[in-house]
């Protein structure tokens, strides 16, 4: 077996900040003796982002979707949309046969994507089927805040119905496991959020907390007695933040989301539970409006490099 540390990186969509914040990051990376990059893109996404010369510290995986006379920065383009899902479909052949052992992925735009007739929801759930994986999780990193998702890219009025006992415990299971195996923490304390106001105060605001969480919650005191919940959401993440938690369990995405980016925006990574390798990416978007400006911070991609190399050693005992 190699003991190289084989990380993947796609460059997102071309016509936003990806290939910029993939070439920033890739020049503060310190890149290890015991680490290899492959790069998944277009050439020329990353030359016009700030790529120069011809040698460079990573392997570039050039798939010559773009040619330079039609590559335009901030457009929301179905060619564009096309040529970032190749690179996520060539980096997933990449992973399938053990040339790279993790991946990163820059952003993408749905919609470019969508716009070829491809049903893509995310990152996320492409990955678990293309894995042929039933049990995930999304979970959001940095040094003061860990929190995982129940329900993910789902509309608001559909989170209630979504929210079952199985996806509960198997959200807090694989956190719990996250936790200690990737992150060493021998007895993780997990915090787990109500999903009405007041976590419901003894149904007065629902119903889900009584018939649901709380049975999970008891369940699971079973493996671990370091469970706690469900607790009120305008409070938890505070608590966490002070450290008394290792982390949250959240019902829904805007419940995490929200109080995890106004606090660590430009160093959190979300991290996918539940894959047979890490894969990681930045918290932000496409952000068209900036791209081609060399304004994009770079922080959280270079935080999504350095989080999947660590996680990957440790997963693979290297």
């Amino acid at each position: 077996m190699s003991k190289t540390i084989k990380i993947g990186i796609t460059i997102g969509d071309p016509s936003g900040i990806g290939p910029e914040v993939v070439v920033k990051s890739l020049k503060k990376f310190r890149l290890p003796s015991d680490c290899e990059v492959f790069v998944f893109g277009d050439k020329i996404a990353l030359v016009r982002s700030g790529l120069k010369g011809n040698k460079y510290k990573f392997n570039l995986i050039d798939l010559k979707n773009i040619k330079e006379s039609e590559f335009r920065f901030g457009l929301l383009s179905k060619k564009f949309g096309m040529a970032s899902f190749t690179y996520l479909k060539e980096a997933v052949k990449f992973l399938k046969k053990g040339r790279i052992d993790c991946l990163v992925t820059a952003p993408v735009n749905k919609e470019a994507i969508n716009l070829n007739r491809v049903k893509f929801s995310g990152h996320t759930e492409f990955l678990a089927s293309a894995f042929d994986i039933k049990d995930i999780v999304m979970m959001f990193v940095a040094k003061r805040l860990k929190l995982s998702l129940v329900t993910r890219h789902i509309a608001l009025k559909d989170v209630a119905k979504a929210i079952n006992k199985h996806i509960v415990f198997t959200t807090i299971l694989l956190t719990y496991n996250a936790l200690m195996n990737y992150f060493g923490i021998k007895l993780p304390k997990i915090a787990i959020s109500g999903l009405n106001p007041h976590a419901s105060e003894d149904g007065l605001m629902g119903r889900e907390e009584d018939k649901i969480i709380k049975p999970v919650v008891t369940q699971f005191k079973k493996i671990s007695k370091s469970i706690y919940g469900p607790l009120p959401a305008d409070t938890i993440f505070k608590r966490a933040f002070d450290g008394e938690f290792d982390a949250v369990v959240c019902m829904y995405h805007d419940q995490g989301l929200i109080p995890f980016k106004m606090l660590h925006f430009y160093e959190g990574v979300n991290l996918i539970l539940g894959l047979p390798f890490i894969r990681t990416s930045c918290v932000h978007g496409t952000a068209f409006d900036i791209a081609g400006k060399n304004k994009a911070d770079y922080h959280s991609m270079l935080a999504a490099i350095d989080l999947a190399y660590r996680l990957t050693k440790n997963k693979l005992g290297r």
